[in-house]
């Protein structure tokens, strides 16, 4: 049975616990605000490129584009001997259930890829380790970027847009998936898997909203020029969208769960407390009893 001198130690211990993880919920719902705010901006230019992008890929179905280099990212690659993940984890723990129902997605897609040759780009601590521990899979980590949360900017984005295409451009690579989580409120996030390249597919399905919303504009120095300049911009807008999208989800979900753990600590307090001087009391009593029957044996 624990004495007096253990449960205040127990007790000090989860308050101390309790203090770290206040602390990091008010860090996490201070840096929330900028982050929601970063995505709402981003937002509107990304599907705004990627509706522009669909318009003037579907005005060049003809021998214009397909002597294009930019058709390469768009053309479907069939019996591939290869497949690329770009996965995108947090750098730290602490919430919740954020980064293993990532790797839990990850670990779906790589049992449907695993006769394949894998190549990864991680993103995040947690999906670099994850990816280290793996045993079994021929699998290769192309590109790793780490330590960019919770300060991720269009510079990263910018670089890993480089390292996509460049792995891309493997002639025996077929796509590059994308798996990430998508901040939706401040409960709830969602795992996205959608493939980044080729484009065909995704800009397929832009296209038919975007059809005739840039019918009246004229393009300099020409659609073809064009499309090839905005091509690598518009991985990289995609993919700074996603980074902000993580980095919030992060946030909230590290909010979450600080909140959860400091209110779970509060609970442990009072019913430790509550034990304490039950024991104080129950010392007390024990104490009075013996002396007050030692008086009556004197008196007696």
């Amino acid at each position: 049975m624990a004495s007096l001198r253990d449960i205040r130690k127990h007790i000090k211990s989860v308050k101390s616990i309790k203090q770290i993880t206040y602390a990091m919920k008010m860090v996490a719902a201070a840096r929330i605000r900028r982050a929601q705010n970063s995505i709402l901006s981003s937002r509107p230019f990304a599907v705004k490129m990627e509706e522009l992008i669909a318009d003037l890929r579907g005005d060049m179905e003809s021998e214009n584009f397909k002597t294009s280099p930019a058709r390469s990212l768009f053309d479907e690659r069939p019996g591939a001997l290869s497949a690329g993940l770009v996965l995108v984890t947090a750098d730290k723990g602490l919430c919740g259930s954020f980064n293993s129902n990532l790797l839990k997605a990850a670990a779906g897609w790589l049992r449907e890829n695993r006769a394949k040759k894998i190549r990864v780009i991680c993103v995040g601590r947690k999906s670099r380790d994850f990816m280290r521990r793996l045993k079994g899979l021929d699998l290769e980590i192309a590109y790793e970027m780490v330590g960019i949360f919770p300060k991720a900017g269009y510079v990263h984005a910018d670089l890993l847009a480089g390292n996509v295409l460049r792995l891309f451009e493997r002639p025996d690579l077929g796509s590059v998936t994308l798996i990430y989580n998508e901040f939706k409120s401040m409960l709830a996030q969602r795992i996205v898997r959608t493939d980044l390249l080729p484009l065909k597919q995704r800009i397929n399905q832009e296209r038919r909203s975007a059809e005739h919303k840039f019918r009246d504009f004229s393009f300099e120095p020409g659609k073809r020029r064009l499309l090839e300049t905005l091509l690598p911009r518009h991985i990289s807008a995609q993919l700074y969208r996603v980074l902000l999208e993580s980095q919030a989800a992060e946030l909230a979900a590290r909010m979450n769960a600080m909140e959860a753990a400091s209110k779970n600590a509060s609970e442990l307090i009072d019913g430790l407390t509550l034990r304490l001087n039950k024991m104080r009391q129950t010392m007390i009593t024990t104490e009075l009893n013996e002396i007050v029957s030692g008086a009556e044996a004197l008196g007696g």
